[in-house]
């Protein structure tokens, strides 16, 4: 039975609240997780993880948090910031993501706050579908 979008925030929600050890009003659709959630890079491999356990996917860390290999490619990076071919090809990799804040400043320091809860939401709804 598929699963509403209520349901997979909730689990997403569940999911971060466990991983990352924050209260559940925190855990808000808009909440970037490393700005509001003090998410670290480390946390991510577990946050797959639960992800993984808790809606039965297989998730490649690469395909839900893909910019690694953006910012170390140095196509994609000019002075600090994403070139337009990188912000092209993070759009790719990341449909799931609405990029209409960061492209007005696409520092790489920015980059974490792509990843939000509403994010991990689209990216399950989008694997469920």
């Amino acid at each position: 039975m598929a699963m509403s979008r209520d349901e997979i925030f909730k689990e997403v929600q569940g999911v971060l609240v466990d991983a990352l050890g924050v209260d559940e009003e925190e855990v808000t659709p808009e909440a970037k997780l490393m700005g509001d959630l003090g998410a670290e890079s480390i946390d991510f491999l577990d946050i797959v993880f639960r992800m993984e356990k808790a809606f039965g996917l297989k998730i490649p860390r690469e395909e839900l948090f893909p910019a690694e290999n953006i910012i170390t490619n140095k196509d994609y990076i000019s002075n600090g910031k994403l070139t337009h071919l990188g912000i092209e090809e993070l759009r790719k990799r990341m449909p799931h993501t609405d990029f209409n804040a960061f492209v007005d400043d696409p520092s790489i320091s920015k980059i974490g706050d792509l990843f939000t809860v509403d994010v991990l939401v689209n990216f399950v709804e989008g694997k469920l579908k």
